[in-house]
């Protein structure tokens, strides 16, 4: 069995990988850095005798999913499960943020993550088996002023999962939406976010933990996946307070 997964160069995405090799899936590997998914290549096959397979991709650029598709395709590579896992934020005002870079967000968070579900999922219908893994973010149940458009990004992520989820019942595929709180991976670092408040008081969770548990739930064909008891404290309370207390709130503690 294929597994896909994009982002897969480091942080969530690789430790992904190492889960599924040490479970004798095969892999396709997708990020920019050719270097690192080589590096990981090279480690996956030495300790666990599977095939991995590498392509560079940045998938923040357009048709870039259809590339994905277009190789895993040449490959004879048929995908059985997907982990749609690249993705960035930007921190900052928006009336003051990069314009480029908040298209280039919008293209890798929301429409890759899209495009490589709607190209690889057919496949998964005709065979009547298949899952797919959207990495969301807690930041998907607020709104989110000084990150405006990651956390609507992440928003979009598992709403789309869940619709999805439920239009594909019966068909033998799942979809699973990750939402974690932070992470010890280098999104804060291209986020640009050292020098708000919320970034020195961050308790960051453990990045291999957060894929044991994705990869938990995603097995078990659940539809949302929310590492630790506190986070997913944190999400019921948010949704019994007033919507304005909660984005001044957030405003607050991301200035």
């Amino acid at each position: 069995m294929n597994v896909l997964i994009t982002g897969a160069s480091g942080g969530i995405g690789a430790e992904l990988a190492r889960l599924f090799a040490k479970d004798g899936y095969n892999l396709l590997l997708v990020a920019r850095r050719l270097e690192k998914l080589n590096e990981l290549k090279a480690e996956l096959e030495a300790e666990f005798q599977i095939q991995v397979t590498t392509f560079a991709q940045d998938l923040s650029t357009i048709d870039s999913a259809k590339n994905v598709f277009d190789f895993a395709s040449a490959q004879n590579l048929s995908i059985d499960i997907l982990v749609n896992n690249a993705g960035f934020g930007d921190f900052g005002l928006f009336a003051q943020s990069n314009l480029q870079k908040l298209q280039q967000m919008i293209q890798l968070n929301i429409a890759s993550l899209t495009d490589l579900t709607h190209y690889f999922l057919p496949q998964m219908i005709s065979r009547k088996k298949g899952k797919i893994l959207n990495v969301a973010s807690i930041a998907s149940f607020m709104p989110g002023p000084k990150m405006a458009v990651y956390y609507a990004t992440k928003a979009y992520v598992r709403s789309f999962s869940e619709a999805l989820s439920v239009e594909l019942k019966g068909t033998g595929i799942s979809v699973t939406a990750l939402c974690p709180g932070p992470v010890t991976t280098d999104f804060w670092e291209r986020a640009e976010a050292g020098s708000s408040s919320l970034f020195k008081h961050l308790l960051f969770a453990d990045c291999k933990k957060v894929a044991r548990y994705a990869y938990k739930r995603l097995m078990k064909g659940k539809v949302l996946a929310i590492p630790y008891l506190s986070t997913r404290f944190f999400v019921l309370l948010v949704k019994f307070l007033p919507a304005s207390l909660v984005r001044n709130l957030i405003y607050a503690v991301q200035k």
